[in-house]
């Protein structure tokens, strides 16, 4: 019956993040700044190039209205990459693992660490954005507070589903399918650039089935002041899914390192 019960000690999975803190304060200045750069590009060249064409979106500038879902894909951006590739290799490559659970972590206690360090990266990359929203004045002091709490909700959602993701597959090629046939369609389809209500009622649909969606609806509605009940519905969307997925990670997981 354990097998289905992932209960981890909040301790030693804290001693796999912490591992994870000091290998990446050695790394960091090689880390941060391509996932750091991307969105700021893409906020330059999207906001003030095709936003020179188009005067608002939704009764706002065009660099307002992108500004937050920009701010999404970068704390997703964090999360992604360390439980992904990072997390691949100390399994499959390094055999980091094996050695760790020679010791009192247990399997559950590092994909718990390994979610929680997912979750940091993408606090960090987040507020390395949301630093840059605020020189430009996009958001109010009050929401730039508020937006925090979406970050780290951000960076637990796309750890739970990277890890899933890593715990099934036994290759790294595999990725490719993650990142082309996954992350770059949410990154097309997920309220970003255009409101997904000017898309056909079957994709809509279909949006609402994904994850980006919803954590872009939550940032703009917080970064623009707008507090709709549609808000909560997001919230507990997201909530769900962290839930059904870190079970699955972690219970995963455990198989793949004992097995």
């Amino acid at each position: 019956m354990k097998q289905y019960l992932p209960i981890f000690s909040l301790p030693m999975a804290l001693t796999v993040w912490h591992r994870n803190f000091i290998v990446y304060g050695k790394t960091w200045k090689y880390n941060i700044l391509p996932n750091f750069f991307e969105p700021i590009f893409y906020l330059v060249a999207m906001g003030m190039g095709i936003g020179g064409y188009i005067s608002e979106m939704d009764g706002v500038s065009y660099i307002t209205f992108i500004a937050p879902g920009l701010l999404a894909i970068s704390a997703a951006n964090g999360a992604t990459f360390e439980t992904t590739y990072n997390a691949f290799v100390k399994l499959h490559f390094d055999h980091l693992y094996d050695g760790v659970i020679t010791t009192q972590v247990n399997a559950e206690d590092i994909a718990a660490g390994e979610i929680l360090w997912g979750t940091t990266r993408s606090l960090i990359y987040g507020l390395a954005f949301w630093v840059i929203l605020l020189i430009f004045q996009i958001m109010s002091p009050l929401s730039a507070l508020l937006i925090i709490p979406i970050i780290i909700v951000t960076g637990m959602l796309f750890s739970v589903i990277g890890l899933t993701f890593t715990a099934f597959i036994n290759s790294i090629d595999l990725y490719s399918y993650y990142y082309t046939m996954f992350l770059t369609p949410l990154f097309l389809l997920s309220n970003i650039f255009f409101p997904i209500a000017d898309m056909p009622a079957y994709l809509q649909k279909l949006a609402w089935f994904t994850p980006l969606v919803h954590v872009v609806n939550l940032m703009r509605g917080v970064a623009l002041g707008i507090y709709s009940a549609d808000l909560w519905q997001d919230l507990v969307w997201i909530a769900v899914v962290i839930i059904m997925l870190g079970w699955v990670a972690i219970v995963r997981f455990r198989y793949r390192l004992y097995h």
